[in-house]
């Protein structure tokens, strides 16, 4: 699915060619709600704040005349129509609440129509799979993982209601398919919704926030797409209202409103930003998946209202990449190559255990701490063909779906017809080295010894002896690996309960965040030990705000 996704959304030339006619509005820097439209903004940098980042921000609603400005008054508004958006927007209406949702694209969903499913723990799904999951040593694992980085009491929470989270989503036609594990050592708390055409992969989710929209509309929400937010309005530490303006500049809302929450997805889409905070340059030693929308404006406009800034990490994850490269391949070919093989850097040397391919946050971070940030996957003729033979890998994948590798030599003329050179084959490692720019020297004395490593059947940086297999014959693989994201975390400060903080760390009265804008739980790495873990923090935290919003205003 992710290379999928990199296909449909990565078309750089026509992305920046056709927004070329939207620069007028994107060098604003108009919010980025969490959804995937093919528009993307400039914003500001996160240090550029006061006067001159709102006015720019509000640029496209100040050019307004008041005769094109609609004032609206409403309980509750919401600027982001993702699943964090969607559940707040539904239990909201369902206590009474009346509810305006602005969104910056054409959509709701936002990135999750792109996932699979949601974490829960101790639900029905698990139990009839046979799988009993102690809450409390999920929560102990979660601490001791994040260092105890991780806000406890909103995490204790988000455990604690996942279960009734995810029942509350099935009473809305919602069903889930399994309760998944992401990769074999990870715990089944995935629950990925049933698809639609009975394969599993990407996109399942999609299902499950259509029907979040059809019943928030159900209930009356009311939904203003391509209508981007571009102010917060404060009076005396009280959220009092948010302005917005449609995307072709001609009409603008002011919503007066008591509660509103942020809720827009983060800042994967943003070049400067992502160099900025974490020193990566995106489509040359990062390639993060880069959802349209997701510029952080939203962060932006939280901060110009004096929002204190939270630390922001990536959502880390890896992937077969090439600078420059175009083509496509088939799963087939990713799963037979992405396999516990020899991984070595730009020097030809190995770097860690690669049994960690299963989890991919683990790869992404030891492929940041090698020259380039980059490394390469080989593997010779006799393991992928005794993959091919037994129709099966070590190591297989719900996102990376298939059960036929027969094909795995046409599909592979195939791809290299295509023109993708981010997986090549040649006949000796020197030249297979020379086609990936590892040096051929450190390759070769890397390959000796691996092998004698593979024949003493013991590694030192522990990967189990099953999956020792020497390279020896000829033709070679070798596949590029670069660090990826699902998208950032964090930037707007948030206490347990979701209320935004102020630069004293004071709460300013009905305004809120969720989703991944506010996620700061899992301290320097996303943990793919309990899969869903994103998509179910985003459902959940954004269920609490509507219980927080309905209770705040007692409706």
């Amino acid at each position: 699915m992710r290379r999928e996704l990199e296909m449909n959304l990565s078309r750089r030339e026509f992305l920046k060619s056709s927004l070329a006619a939207a620069a007028g509005m994107g060098a604003l820097g108009l919010l980025g709600a969490c959804s995937t439209q093919e528009n993307t903004t400039s914003t500001p940098s996160p240090e550029a704040t006061g006067d001159t980042v709102a006015a720019a921000l509000d640029a496209p609603y100040t050019a307004l005349s008041a005769d094109a400005i609609t004032e609206k008054t409403v309980d509750f508004v919401i600027v982001g129509a993702g699943p964090a958006g969607l559940c707040a927007a539904v239990k909201a209406a369902e206590n009474g609440l009346s509810v305006a949702v602005v969104e910056k694209t054409g959509a709701t969903g936002g990135c999750a129509k792109f996932g699979m499913g949601i974490l829960a723990i101790g639900t029905e799904l698990q139990k009839a799979q046979g799988e009993e999951l102690d809450l409390d040593a999920m929560y102990n694992m979660f601490t001791e993982y994040t260092h105890y980085r991780t806000d406890c009491v909103l995490m204790r929470r988000y455990f604690e209601e996942s279960k009734e989270t995810l029942e509350w989503i099935e009473a809305m036609g919602v069903e889930f398919e399994e309760a998944a594990r992401y990769f074999e050592k990870s715990y089944p708390t995935w629950h990925i919704v049933k698809s639609e055409t009975g394969v599993i992969g990407g996109g399942q989710a999609k299902t499950m926030t259509d029907h979040l929209e059809a019943r928030a509309r159900e209930l009356g929400v009311e939904f203003y797409l391509e209508t981007p937010a571009c102010r917060l309005e404060t009076e005396t530490g009280k959220v009092s209202g948010v302005c917005a303006v449609s995307a072709d500049g001609k009409q603008g809302y002011h919503f007066l409103c008591n509660a509103a929450l942020i809720a827009t997805g983060g800042f994967g889409n943003n070049e400067a930003w992502v160099k900025e905070q974490f020193a990566l340059n995106l489509d040359q030693d990062f390639f993060g998946m880069r959802f349209p929308g997701h510029e952080g404006d939203g962060i932006q406009m939280a901060w110009n209202a004096g929002v204190k800034q939270s630390e922001m990490i990536e959502e880390m994850i890896f992937d077969i990449f090439q600078p420059g490269s175009t083509g496509s391949y088939t799963n087939d070919i990713k799963l037979v190559i992405q396999q516990p093989n020899l991984m070595v850097n730009q020097q030809g040397k190995r770097f860690f255990n690669e049994e960690q391919v299963q989890n991919t946050t683990y790869t992404g971070n030891s492929l940041r701490n090698q020259t380039g940030n980059t490394g390469f996957m080989i593997l010779d003729e006799a393991i992928k063909q005794s993959y091919v033979e037994a129709n099966h890998v070590d190591f297989t994948s719900r996102v990376w779906n298939t059960d036929n590798f027969t094909q795995f030599d046409a599909n592979f003329k195939t791809m290299e017809e295509s023109g993708y050179t981010a997986i090549v084959k040649a006949d000796t490692l020197e030249e297979l080295a020379n086609k990936m720019g590892i040096d051929p020297q450190g390759l070769a004395a890397t390959v000796a010894e691996y092998n004698q490593l593979c024949a003493d059947g013991y590694d030192p940086l522990g990967k189990g002896a099953a999956y020792l297999k020497p390279i020896t014959t000829a033709p070679f693989y070798a596949a590029q690996y670069y660090p990826s994201s699902y998208g950032t975390l964090g930037g707007i400060k948030v206490n347990s309960n979701l209320e935004v903080l102020d630069q004293n760390d004071q709460v300013i009265t009905g305004l809120y965040s969720a989703g991944t804008d506010s996620c700061t739980v899992y301290g320097d790495s996303y943990m793919f030990l309990l899969p869903g873990n994103t998509m179910g923090y985003s459902v959940n935290t954004g269920k609490f705000v509507g219980e927080a919003v309905s209770e705040l205003l007692k409706k």
